[in-house]
């Protein structure tokens, strides 16, 4: 395992290779333990670049074989080679040269999933971000761009598929025993875009006709028996692509796309080019197995990794600093398609609680960053929701300021002036600013400046003149390597509502820019006048979540409620809502904690049963609406001393009134909310199911017994109602004789389905309370628990840390001391899954005195350990320092 290196690479030290890669041909013999690897480089030496520069390529635990030049061995001393490393000196000055690289690797033995490895009898790469010098010693970084020809060997029983990215070549028997297959890969691509997959496969096949008329033929590989479940994949594909080149204008370019569906893997996804790599959570999907979110998430993914071929593929990264630009911006069109696949508004909420509960925090702790960071240590650790989501959100902005023709001839021209470059942020926003004429200079800074602006805003309105002030005022709070911030420029999407629930037309508007309903927001201070209005509105402001910001709006109950009724953007009534709700939670959190008895507001309860009794709303929408902020949100609006044992309790004692005054309402939306017929994933069922399983949930609460639960558990059809019964047993009523056999009855119906199997230890691992702890480590010593597989120790482990504030923020700190343990026995294997749950410890500031004190000690139990991988200790040292 690669340890830390200490270096730091910075943004501002970017400059081109010396040499021009102009080629690649691999050669792939396969063994275990013991695969052969041939890398046959053409190079020519750059313009202007001093013509004794040795070539420098990359390595990572690479032990050099073989080392030709021009077909001739090169001499030792020649070269400088060590694992990380392979320098090369005295090449031709002028024409091209072909360099030979032997080297041998073990699959087998690499447990950190990156580069090639192999696992369950299936060889698989993963080379993004830095993997691929695993494999060879390569200049491995995304500006480096060339067309591949690879070629496969391997043993004919144990790989009847081969594949690699781009076309295939053909293949044949090779010699005794032993068959090849070859492929190319027209389109220059960087080295993190690289695949290869080889194994005995199943394969589901379909055929898309491209609007030029071109047939592509599409192939999705899982284990066998497997394939059925594969259907909904391959439907979600189909639609990705008909959809890119309907929005977007996009269509593919390859003769063939494959998606390869494995059970090992750190991440969701990879889409190398015309060869996606998935973890099959993700591919998988039935009824019996999968829940409506399962569903949602494959579409999504699928079409996220789908997308990229023009958004990370054809136009690649310049660096890793400007990873938002394919991640950002691909995670903007995936949500795009979602929503016009499922329900828009829908939709939009379940972004703007996912970007609040997992961006805000990282935001606002030792963690943040820029969109576009200038620094880095380790590359792996800013794969995070502030590159992906606030990056979607950055995008989004840029459609609201220009509005969607203008976005669109933005995104043309950016298509057309950089398909097949490595792309910065500057050469995106350029295209918009030359699409437009707009100047979007001081918008940039969302790339540059970390942290979550704050926008304080308070309204008058003067009946005798008829006018209507606004003053606003924003802040962007210090974060760590950025003490001061200039002012951002803010879209915020309004709108005025008047007394009988109309919206307001006003004559004027004075103060600053406005764009039909988008007030801009570019002064540190700036108030805006509307003249010509009848009588007091309403303000809803950052409707639709226009603008990723902390809005403080002091309004009044009657007038978030008067928003809830009657805005006509359903996003905006889902948000009144929760500005209604959380002060109510807020305060119940502090009354647990000293002692007092929790009230919950009247006005909270009449809005939130009058949205669920409207049947001119949506399903889907009213379950939102009736879903109460997380205790993780709560603690984020808290901000600082928080005890999770006392939000938990104030926010059940919340959801108890709730339940207990609107009772009948909840058992009709039981009783009514299912769906008739057989389960289908489509967003109107998927929207019933969601709004019956939240009655249910608060009448586990008025009703006070498992018995419901229970039933719904015996009577379900479909994992997502199987899924909420057994979570709801579970967690409401754990010592149960229910819970206890709803338990053994899920895992004696789908043992042997990891991905089901994974779904079952996630329950028990979000069970609240002290107990979870000891809950866990029983878990882990049961022989379903795999400690290499990712998703299970996600499942486990990762969702303890991330999801059960109770249980794993335990006063005593013993939550914090068994993290820190796990952390260090999975960063011996798989330091990016290290990593990435230990940043689970994020807020741990925000904690009240003695839980932080325990936190602050787990992770420096964690720095002081020795031999620790660069990811964790970039992120344990990031934490401690911020």
């Amino acid at each position: 395992m690669r340890t830390d290196t200490g270096q730091i690479v910075h943004l501002a030290d970017y400059r081109p290779t010396d040499f021009v890669l102009e080629r690649v041909d691999l050669t792939f013999e396969l063994d275990p333990t013991n695969t052969k690897v041939e890398a046959r480089l053409i190079f020519h030496r750059r313009e202007g670049v001093d013509p004794t520069a040795p070539l420098v390529l990359d390595g990572d635990e690479l032990t050099l074989s073989g080392l030709l030049l021009d077909q001739n061995e090169v001499p030792t001393s020649q070269y400088d080679v060590t694992p990380e490393q392979l320098t090369v000196r005295d090449l031709p000055a002028e024409s091209p040269f072909e360099i030979t690289i032997t080297t041998y690797i073990n699959p087998e033995a690499n447990t950190q999933l990156m580069g090639l490895y192999r696992t369950n009898g299936i060889y698989c790469t993963q080379c993004e971000a830095e993997g691929f010098r695993r494999i060879t010693y390569f200049p491995d970084r995304p500006d480096v761009l060339a067309p591949y020809t690879v070629t496969i060997i391997g043993d004919k029983a144990a790989n009847p598929v081969m594949l690699s990215n781009g076309n295939f070549l053909g293949g044949a028997g090779y010699d005794e025993g032993r068959a090849f297959a070859a492929w190319f890969d027209p389109h220059p691509k960087p080295s993190y875009l690289f695949a290869l997959v080889t194994g005995d496969l199943g394969v589901v096949e379909d055929t898309f006709t491209t609007m030029s008329g071109n047939e592509v033929a599409l192939k999705i590989y899982v284990e066998h028996g497997k394939e059925p479940r594969a259907a909904y994949a391959m439907d979600a594909l189909k639609r990705s692509m008909k959809w890119d080149e309907e929005r977007f204008g996009r269509e593919y370019d390859l003769n063939i796309f494959q998606i390869v569906a494995v059970s090992d893997f750190n991440m969701g996804a990879m889409e190398n080019k015309g060869l996606n790599v998935f973890n099959d959570k993700y591919v998988l999907a039935d009824p019996e197995t999968a829940t409506d979110q399962d569903y949602a998430n494959i579409e999504a993914i699928i079409a996220h990794e789908y997308f990229h071929n023009w958004t990370g593929n054809r136009i690649t990264c310049r660096d890793w600093f400007q990873l938002c630009l394919k991640e950002g911006l691909t995670v903007y069109r995936d949500h795009e398609f979602s929503a016009d696949m499922r329900s828009r508004p829908v939709k939009r909420i379940a972004e703007v609680r996912h970007l609040k509960s997992e961006q805000f925090p990282e935001d606002a702790g030792p963690l943040a960053h820029p969109v576009r960071p200038t620094k880095y240590r380790e590359i792996n650790n800013f794969y995070t929701t502030t590159v992906y989501e606030k990056g979607s959100e950055v995008t989004r902005m840029i459609a609201t300021l220009l509005g969607r023709d203008m976005f669109k001839k933005g995104m043309d021209l950016y298509f057309e002036r950089h398909d097949g470059d490595a792309a910065t942020v500057e050469d995106f926003v350029k295209c918009f600013e030359d699409a437009s004429g707009r100047d979007l200079t001081q918008f940039s800074l969302w790339y540059h400046q970390a942290g979550t602006p704050l926008v304080t805003a308070s309204s008058s309105y003067d009946q005798s003149s008829g006018t209507f002030t606004l003053s606003l005022e924003q802040m962007v709070p210090a974060t760590p390597g950025q003490s001061t911030k200039d002012p951002m420029h803010i879209p915020l999407s309004f709108a005025l509502i008047l007394d009988n629930g109309s919206l307001a037309t006003p004559e004027g508007v004075t103060g600053g820019e406005v764009t039909e309903d988008v007030l801009h927001l570019t002064e540190r201070r700036q108030t805006f006048t509307f003249s010509g209005i009848s009588s007091r509105p309403v303000l809803s402001l950052n409707r639709s979540f226009s603008a990723p910001i902390n809005l403080h709006f002091d309004q009044t109950p009657a007038d978030l409620a008067h928003i809830a009724r009657h805005d006509t953007d359903l996003f905006a009534r889902w948000q009144a809502l929760t500005d209604l709700a959380m002060p109510n939670l807020m305060q119940a959190a502090r009354d647990a904690r000293d002692g007092k008895d929790v009230t919950c507001d009247p006005a909270l309860i009449a809005a939130l049963l009058e949205a669920a009794a409207d049947e001119t709303l949506e399903p889907a929408f009213r379950a939102q609406a009736l879903t109460l902020p997380s205790e993780a949100d709560i603690a984020r609006e808290l901000g600082s001393n928080n005890d999770p044992d006392a939000i938990h309790a104030g926010r059940t004692a919340v959801i108890s009134a709730i339940a207990e005054a609107g009772e009948k309402s909840f058992v009709h939306l039981f009783e009514t909310m299912k769906p008739e017929g057989a389960y289908a994933p489509d967003a109107e069922s998927a929207g019933k199911r969601a709004l019956r399983n939240i009655a249910l949930s608060y009448l586990t609460y008025s009703e006070g017994s498992p018995a419901r639960a229970a039933e719904a558990f015996a009577s379900s059809d479909n994992m997502t109602d199987l899924a909420q019964a057994l979570t709801l047993l579970a967690h409401r009523f754990p010592s149960s004789s229910e819970a206890t056999s709803a338990l053994a009855s899920f895992l004696t119906r789908f043992d042997g389905n990891p991905l089901v199997i994974d779904k079952w230890f996630s329950i028990q691992a979000t069970i609240p309370g002290a107990d979870a702890l000891s809950r866990v480590k029983s878990l882990m010593e049961n022989p379903r628990f795999i400690s290499t597989n990712p998703n299970r120790v996600r499942s486990l482990i990762g969702t303890y840390a991330f999801s059960n504030p109770t249980g794993f923020n335990r006063a005593d700190g013993e939550g914090y001391r068994f993290l820190a343990e796990q952390i260090l026995a999975i960063d011996a294997k798989n330091p990016q899954l290290a990593a990435r749950i230990l940043t689970s410890m994020r807020s741990w500031r925000s904690l009240e005195p003695q839980r932080a004190d325990h936190a602050r000690a787990a992770l420096t139990t964690i720095e002081r350990a020795a031999n620790l991988s660069t990811d964790v200790r970039d992120i344990v040292e990031r934490m401690l320092k911020g």
